[in-house]
Order: C-alpha cells, then sequence, then structure tokens
C-alpha cells in the first residue's frame, strides 16, 4: 500500500463515521480503541495497524472493499504537478476554531510521505487542546505572525521564516494574535 493512500485512509474514515452521524466516542467504543486514536488517524497523524483498520472499518460497517473502493492515488503524469488557486482540497483536521486546510499535495518521496497543505488561520483561531503529532511539520508562514509552541518552547513566525518540528513532536500549540497562512 502506498503512502498516498495512507494518508486519505483518515480522512474517508471521517467522512463515513460523520456520514453515519457516529461521534468519536461512539466509533472507539465499537472499535475497541481510543477515541485519542480515532482523532489521530482521522487528521492523519498516525497510521493504524492492520488490526486496528480493520475494527474501525467493520465498525463503520463497511467491509474493505467498500471502504477502498475510489481511494484512487493522484498521477502527476510528466513529473510535474502545477496547483491553481481553488483547485487545493479543503479538509479539516481537529475541531479548531479558526483554522482552515487545504490539501495541495500528498507524496511518497524515497522512504517518507510528503503532504503539502495550506493553512489559513483568522486572528481568533484556537484549539482546545494541545495536539500531539507521529510526522516531521515544516511551517512556512506567507503572511501574518504566528506564536508556536511545543512542550514549553515558544517561537514567535514571522513572514519568510520557516519551522520545522521533528517527528513525533508533542503538545504543539498555535496563537496567530492576526490572520496568518502558512
Amino acid at each position: 500500500m502506498s503512502e498516498e493512500l495512507l494518508l486519505l485512509i483518515g480522512g474517508r474514515i471521517k467522512d463515513l463515521r460523520q456520514q453515519k452521524n457516529i461521534t468519536l466516542d461512539q466509533l472507539a467504543g465499537k472499535a475497541g480503541v481510543s477515541k485519542a486514536l480515532i482523532s489521530q488517524v482521522e487528521n492523519n497523524r498516525t497510521v493504524p495497524s492492520l488490526p486496528v483498520l480493520l475494527s474501525i472499518v467493520q465498525s463503520l460497517g463497511q467491509d474493505l472493499t467498500g471502504f477502498f473502493d475510489g481511494l484512487d492515488e493522484v498521477n502527476t503524469g510528466n513529473g510535474m504537478l502545477v496547483i491553481r488557486a481553488g483547485e487545493g482540497a479543503p479538509f479539516e483536521k481537529e475541531p479548531a476554531k479558526g483554522f482552515y486546510y487545504t490539501r495541495l499535495f500528498t507524496r511518497n518521496i524515497y522512504t517518507q510521505t510528503v503532504d503539502v497543505a495550506l493553512l489559513e488561520l483568522d486572528n481568533r483561531a484556537e484549539r482546545k487542546r494541545m495536539i500531539t503529532t507521529d510526522a516531521w511539520e515544516c511551517k512556512h508562514v506567507l503572511e501574518g505572525k504566528i506564536e508556536y509552541q511545543v512542550e514549553k518552547e515558544k517561537v514567535i513566525l514571522q513572514k519568510a521564516i520557516p519551522f520545522l518540528t521533528a517527528e513525533k513532536a508533542q503538545a504543539q500549540q498555535c496563537r496567530p494574535g492576526q490572520s496568518a497562512v502558512c
């Protein structure tokens, strides 16, 4: 299974759960896993093991064939990909006020998956809790200014300042204070 396809699994789980009006708690209970794990899988912060994936899919009332039907990979053809304004795919990670994500590109490069997304933050953006991730993340502020926190360390990011967090970074939070685009 390709890494690109792995990133589509979380979105499919979230879409099916929401279509069926199933809460995170309900799905976690039926699948025998934690609510936090379901959230991390849906938001592509971790990849479930095969037994966990099977349990989640079955808990959503799906068989594997139906679950994977239509999860096709994007073919970039000649090795070039141009993404024009409005062509990205909006998606939601964890519920958070003022966070607007658009997926621009997902590709397996050597042994790592690269998932490029545009994040727009309005000046009231906030998360109710810190988040954790199993991924390397690179932030590059295109416009505005944000305060980004990993564990207890805070850094102010402004236009043209890239910021990289290591794999398995814990307790991340950002506060824009003004509108920002990353």
